[in-house]
């Protein structure tokens, strides 16, 4: 099994107050690891560790090594000579609360894309419908692409979201809490693309629902006290 994630000794400190010590773990491309554990044990605080999210934080800061492998080649993403812009456009994150930008659907997805400077190439519509028809959304909104995202019901706007995000190809795909806002009817829906998602994406999820984590997980961490152990 190939791996594409390794993580050695990575500490986190906020003030130097440890909220994570000496996390150790690999995980393998194309699945999904789920980690679960207590509230307020570092879960979210892993998730940002690995695009480098909590660099706008004051008073916080990391040590030990995370490497991903892009390209065959594990890289180490804290590196100085690598770009956080390069990272985000490889490991893509997808909140608890859905945050549709206050914009049209389609606009909405295309968003990353006009952050990169390709919101101007003939294939963006297509890359579009791509991403909506990898998030099980295309379907039902193809008919109201220009209308605002926000009246879009929680568990579409989720969707959106993790569309959004995929429309980048992302290689790293990470979930804080996804459906935890949602009906049962949207959090089939996206335990169902996940694991359609993993296809092509390796997937690192953050849940509390310990019957959604054995369905759909292959692997199952716990973090617990600032120190994490596998359960399966």
């Amino acid at each position: 099994m190939h791996m594409k994630i390794k993580i050695k000794n990575l500490g986190f400190y906020y003030n130097d107050h440890p909220v994570l010590e000496n996390i150790s773990m690999e995980i393998a491309k194309n699945t999904i690891t789920a980690v679960t554990g207590p509230s307020g044990q570092g879960k979210s605080t892993l998730l940002m560790t690995l695009n480098r999210l909590w660099e706008s934080i004051e008073g916080a800061r990391v040590d030990g090594q995370i490497e991903i492998c892009f390209n065959g080649k594990f890289q180490n993403i804290y590196d100085p000579k690598y770009r956080v812009s390069d990272l985000r456009r490889r490991v893509g994150m997808v909140f608890q609360m859905p945050n549709p930008l206050p914009m049209s659907i389609y606009k909405n997805i295309l968003f990353p894309l006009k952050l990169k400077g390709e919101n101007k190439k003939k294939d963006a519509p297509f890359r579009v419908e791509a991403a909506l028809k990898r998030a099980f959304l295309w379907e039902e909104v193809k008919d109201r692409l220009n209308e605002d995202a926000r009246a879009l019901s929680g568990g579409q706007q989720q969707r959106l979201c993790i569309a959004r995000a995929l429309i980048l190809n992302p290689e790293v795909l990470l979930l804080d809490e996804p459906t935890s806002s949602l009906d049962d009817n949207s959090c089939n829906m996206i335990e169902s693309l996940l694991l359609e998602v993993k296809k092509s994406c390796t997937i690192l999820l953050v849940s509390h629902y310990l019957d959604q984590v054995k369905r759909i997980a292959d692997t199952g961490m716990r973090l617990s006290r600032g120190q994490m152990t596998q359960e399966w």
